[in-house]
């Protein structure tokens, strides 16, 4: 392919996802039974709010995470300070009044659970080299076979081919001890902790820093606003735009002032209970203003009895952040699995070592045995059809979860609700307010991210 037809692709591929973002919205729209008055007299509410207004962090500080701090370290960060996302600060920037400069962009677990499992593919592809290497072929040529064996392509291709050559070598040291020449889910497999070394404990993977990631595995555009933005300018980015999260920066100063989630706008959402505007919509049954907008036969779901690398590469493969455990031909509901479940693998080795026949039901066991908050970890959050729109975001609120699913009488799963679409139902967008209040270089940031 030349380099105009690859652009070209590029192009269409972005103008189709962003047309995309306008057929959720418009959707969400043509089913909300709401009058238009009402929600044109709550789309200018938002617009006078200023974003300076909205609630700071906890602690009041936003937590970041350093571009030159390595994946396992920042995963720490992200756990020990019960945060699904952090932005990344560049160290390099020095004394920069830029942002732009100042930091690469937002890490968050979908991010890291991209990067585990093309990582974990190529140290497998890498053990499969052993027996090259020791035929004569050097790391590097193994490594970069093991590669194209497995048809990497994009950022792997890029930066995996160098992880998968010296791969090869920390790899070939070990398996040439056990004698394996396999397949590398097999060789992965016989390896058990050992393979644990290579990914996680072992050069080039144990010095892999954010930076080398963030840009390239990264789901959605990192868009700042200001203090002064208005508060429906989040929203929209939220909801129709499916950012999980908004930096905010004061006027002419760098620094990320606040960060402002999917799940804190639900959280205050749900502080508004007994006021008339928010009453009047949140009355309604779940059915009334159309949800859920993922229909049952939209659902994407994970059998009790697969593997967790499935359900996670489910996850990657749909851009989504969590999915329901079901079993049996009617899929009834039995657990959940988060995209922030990922933090079990990197931090719990014995889980790790063994997650390439590690069955979702096995995991979700496992957590529960080693988790504190184990109730939240593994058990579904559910609600019915019967439900209103206020008790579903007071369940979102109090449990802090980022989606529920809707159940039948057979509690399978005929819907999901997440944040996103709870968002959605308080706002509409007047025309072209993206560019007119947000200026052509959110816009364009927009379609970038999309590509």
């Amino acid at each position: 392919m030349s380099k105009a037809e690859a652009e070209a692709k590029s192009k269409t591929k972005a103008k189709s996802n962003v047309s995309q973002y306008d057929a959720y919205f418009e959707m969400i729209q043509s089913r909300k039974k709401l009058s238009s008055s009402l929600q044109e007299k709550l789309t200018a509410a938002f617009a006078r709010i200023p974003v300076s207004s909205f609630p700071q962090v906890a602690r009041g500080k936003v937590i970041e995470v350093l571009a030159d701090m390595s994946i396992g370290d920042a995963v720490k960060v992200l756990s020990e300070s019960n945060i699904v996302s952090a932005p990344v600060r560049n160290p390099d920037a020095g004394d920069s009044m830029d942002w732009k400069e100042r930091y690469l962009g937002i890490l968050d677990y979908s991010t890291i659970v991209l990067w585990v499992l093309e990582t974990a593919d190529l140290a497998a592809a890498a053990l499969t080299a052993t027996s090259a290497t020791a035929a004569g072929l050097g790391a590097g040529t193994a490594g970069a076979l093991g590669a194209l064996a497995l048809g990497a392509t994009g950022p792997v291709a890029a930066a995996g081919l160098t992880a998968a050559a010296v791969g090869a070598a920390v790899a070939g040291g070990v398996a040439a001890e056990k004698g394996m020449g396999k397949d590398a889910p097999t060789a992965a497999d016989e390896l058990g902790e050992d393979f644990y070394k290579v990914i996680l404990q072992e050069e080039p993977f144990k010095s892999t820093q954010v930076k080398s990631i963030v840009k390239s595995y990264r789901w959605a555009p990192y868009i700042p606003v200001t203090t002064d933005s208005s508060m429906l300018s989040v929203l929209l980015l939220l909801s129709k735009y499916r950012l999980r999260n908004v930096p905010v920066i004061e006027p002419g100063k760098p620094l990320i002032k606040n960060f402002i989630t999917q799940s804190a706008v639900v959280k205050g959402l749900e502080q508004c209970k007994g006021r008339d505007w928010f009453d009047s919509i949140t009355m309604h049954r779940i059915t009334e203003l159309g949800l859920p907008f993922v229909s049952k036969d939209q659902v994407i779901s994970c059998q009790s009895n697969e593997l967790i690398l499935e359900a996670f590469k489910k996850m990657k493969e749909n851009h989504i952040g969590g999915l329901p455990v079901v079993e049996g031909p009617t899929k009834k509901i039995v657990g959940n699995v988060s995209i922030k479940d990922i933090r079990f693998l990197l931090l719990k080795r014995k889980i790790f070592t063994n997650f390439r026949q590690l069955t979702t039901k096995d995991f979700m066991n496992t957590i529960a045995t080693t988790s504190e908050d184990m109730k939240k970890v593994v058990s579904p959050i559910t609600c019915k059809l019967e439900s209103t729109l206020g008790e579903v975001i007071s369940i979102l609120s109090t449990k802090s979860v980022h989606r529920i699913y809707v159940v039948g009488d057979g509690n399978d799963v005929i819907g999901i609700i997440t944040l996103r679409d709870v968002i959605s139902c308080f706002i509409t967008e007047p025309p072209n307010y993206v560019t007119e209040f947000l200026g052509p270089a959110a816009q364009e940031m927009l379609t970038k991210g999309a590509e």
